[in-house]
């Protein structure tokens, strides 16, 4: 039997983190320590992961296949086309990035000496969730894949409400009543999710007769197995409502600002960065691939969906007040480009779109890593409180600026490709939509310029004066995240090859092919 190195690659942090929960509580930093160790380990088997995929051999590669619940037909498979290998590499390249972030958000003097805040527990719910995320882009049988999309929940819920931000404007109190609720509503609204794709899982299995998505599309496409078709439409809405809540899709966003609010800005990295991009990636891998005429169907419907995402995301990042939920609501705008480039149907939009997680992912880290530094020193979230930073910690300000830029799509940096992807395939087929979608970059470049200009630049206030640059620490977290994102945006082509001949593979799913060019014929 060959390595198994798709369950390594999620088992390793999954035992690290029940090694990290472990360790006595007075070795704090070695359970630190431990933790960033097998993150490191974490990122070399993804990194094998990556190296061993074949983007010309078959689609699910690496494949993985035990039987686990005969009665049910339930089993325990894995397999990784381009899509899910390219996001199993951006989550293990991001956590080592958080962890080192995090270093210090849950020692004593941050949590207090509560037993039930630990630094060990902190670092646990850490690799817990990179466990669940990397298992969910490696499943390929639905129910394995619907226990770990609900599983995530729980160490998100603790990491949102027992280990918040601290920097509040209206005190401690209130930031822990403020962080209880993020934490509720964000367990709540996706539970709810959750359950709903539930009934559509219990659903395909009484159609199908089987969980095995492999098995499920072999057999729609030749002819064994046949759906009526309201019971698919019924059976797609069950499973993308959930993936629009994980996305988040408006109007089921509303717990974002929340969260990544009240959360520490490593922790809303992972929110934004690594679990919602399960959401993007489910409707790829199961909604287009299992319910491919009710995707058309849908499609209409979705796209509106999606531009009011793009814009209402964006003008309400210009209104914000605070850095942290600016950074969200400009999430929501992105994650608008993303479901826009996935149900545009044709081959350049899915390719953005995929592009786009991966960059979305690493321009929002480094951005947000960044916004909390800046936070810890002062102690605020309010964009108010800020001004003239530049001048006194030109390289933290430098970095964020470097960020910014990326948010809103500067040519050069990785986000302008994906972006200008998804535009390129919206036009092809609905050129209506894709210049609607356009004032959402218009918008990105007034809040990011805007919320730059206030904080950084201007006369210094007394506030600030004393800010100390970014530490060896913290540019060991920005500087790759930055250099990455010049890399990528000067040469997308190794991303581009992994992610494309599963997106061709997509689109054949789904019947449809690219929209020929209407070129007049020279006279």
């Amino acid at each position: 039997m060959s390595f198994p190195l798709l369950t390594a690659t999620a088992a390793l942090p999954a035992l690290g983190a029940v090694a990290t929960a472990a360790v006595p509580a007075a070795r704090r930093v070695a359970a630190k320590w431990l933790a960033l160790l097998v993150s490191l380990a974490t990122l070399v088997l993804a990194a094998v992961v990556l190296v061993r995929f074949d983007p010309g051999g078959s689609r699910y590669q690496l494949t993985e296949s035990h039987p686990w619940i005969k009665d049910f037909g339930v089993r325990y498979e894995l397999g990784v086309d381009g899509i899910g290998v390219a996001l199993v590499a951006l989550t293990a390249l991001l956590i080592p990035f958080v962890i080192l972030a995090g270093w210090h958000d849950a020692d004593p003097q941050e949590t207090g000496n509560r037993r039930w805040r630990p630094t060990q527990g902190f670092f646990a719910l850490l690799l817990a969730v990179e466990a669940m995320v990397i298992i969910s882009f490696e499943a390929t049988d639905v129910f394995l894949f619907y226990i770990f999309f609900e599983a995530m929940l729980i160490p998100m819920y603790f990491l949102i409400g027992g280990f918040g931000d601290k920097a509040h404007e209206h005190g401690d109190e209130v930031a822990a009543t403020q962080r209880s609720y993020a934490a509720v509503k964000f367990l709540l609204y996706n539970l709810v999710g959750g359950l709903i794709m539930l009934a559509a899982v219990i659903g395909l299995y009484v159609v199908a007769g089987n969980f095995s998505l492999q098995e499920i599309v072999q057999a729609r496409a030749n002819g064994s197995l046949h759906m009526a078709t309201s019971t698919e439409r019924w059976l797609f809405l069950g499973f993308f409502f959930a993936f629009a809540v994980k996305a988040p899709l408006w109007p089921l966003h509303t717990w974002l600002p929340n969260a990544m609010g009240e959360a520490t800005a490593p922790v809303a990295v992972l929110i934004t960065a690594v679990v919602d991009k399960v959401g993007t990636f489910a409707m790829l891998r199961f909604c287009l691939q299992l319910f491919p005429e009710a995707s058309k169907w849908a499609t209409p419907a979705i796209l509106v969906l999606a531009l009011i995402s793009i814009v209402y995301g964006a003008l309400v990042a210009v209104g914000q007040r605070d850095i942290k939920r600016l950074v969200a609501y400009a999430s929501i705008s992105h994650f608008g480009f993303i479901i826009l480039g996935i149900f545009a149907m044709t081959s350049q939009g899915q390719s953005g779109a995929t592009l786009y997680m991966v960059n979305h992912g690493i321009s929002t880290a480094a951005l947000m890593l960044v916004a909390g530094f800046l936070i810890s020193r002062r102690g605020s979230r309010l964009i108010a409180d800020y001004g003239g930073v530049q001048k006194v910690a030109p390289v933290l300000a430098g970095t964020f600026l470097v960020g910014g830029l990326a948010t809103l799509s500067l040519p050069g940096l990785a986000p302008f490709v994906s972006e200008f992807l998804v535009l390129v395939g919206t036009f092809a087929r609905y050129p209506v939509v894709g210049i609607v979608a356009t004032f959402g970059i218009v918008l990105a470049a007034l809040y990011t310029l805007v919320l730059y200009q206030r904080t950084m630049t201007g006369p210094v206030k007394p506030e600030v004066a004393q800010m100390p640059d970014l530490r060896v620490r913290e540019l060991l977290v920005v500087a790759p995240l930055i250099a990455l994102l010049i890399f990528l945006g000067v040469y997308p082509k190794p991303v581009t090859d992994i992610v494309n001949p599963a997106v061709q593979q997509t689109m054949s799913d789904v019947h449809k092919k690219d929209p020929q060019p209407e070129v007049e014929a020279a006279k």
